[in-house]
C-alpha cells in the first residue's frame, strides 16, 4: 500500500545554486548530497515542517536521453518550467518579504476560490505557485 508521496523532482541548471536558493530563500534545508557517478549527484531538499518528503534537484541529463535533456535545458532557459506549490501562511506578506529578497514574481497575490495564489520563479526560472489555501 503506498502511504504517501516521498520524492518529488525539481529540474536545475546548477544544483548548488538552486539548493542555495531555497535553503536561504524559500526555508529549506539541504537533505542528501553524494556522487553518483561521473558528472551526476543526488541533491535533495527538506522543508523543516514536511521532513517526510524530499525535494531532488536534477540537472538535465542521465537518465534523460540527450534530446529531452536538452529539451528541459530550453524549458528551464525560457522560464516555462513548473516546479512546486508551496503552502503559505499569509501569501501577502510572503510576496512583500520574497520580493524585497529580489525574487521575480510573475503574479502578484490574486484572490481564487481555494485562496490567495501568487507564482514567482525559483533562480533556474521554475514556476512556483505560493498558495494560501481559504479559511488558514
Amino acid at each position: 500500500m503506498i502511504t504517501n508521496i516521498s520524492l518529488v523532482t525539481v529540474y536545475c541548471l546548477d544544483q548548488d545554486a538552486t539548493r542555495d536558493f531555497y535553503v536561504k530563500h524559500l526555508g529549506f534545508k539541504p537533505g542528501v548530497d553524494v556522487p553518483m557517478g561521473p558528472g551526476f549527484r543526488w541533491v535533495t531538499l527538506i522543508h523543516p515542517n514536511q521532513p517526510e518528503l524530499e525535494v531532488t534537484l536534477m540537472t538535465p541529463g542521465p537518465p534523460l536521453d540527450d534530446d529531452a535533456a536538452t529539451f528541459v535545458r530550453r524549458q528551464l532557459e525560457a522560464g516555462k518550467m513548473g516546479g512546486l506549490g508551496l503552502r503559505v501562511d499569509d501569501c501577502k506578506a510572503t510576496f512583500t518579504e520574497l520580493s524585497a529578497a529580489g525574487i521575480t514574481f510573475l503574479q502578484e497575490p490574486s484572490d481564487r476560490p481555494y485562496g490567495v495564489e501568487a507564482v514567482m520563479r525559483d533562480n533556474t526560472g521554475n514556476w512556483l505557485v505560493l498558495v494560501e489555501p481559504k479559511n488558514s
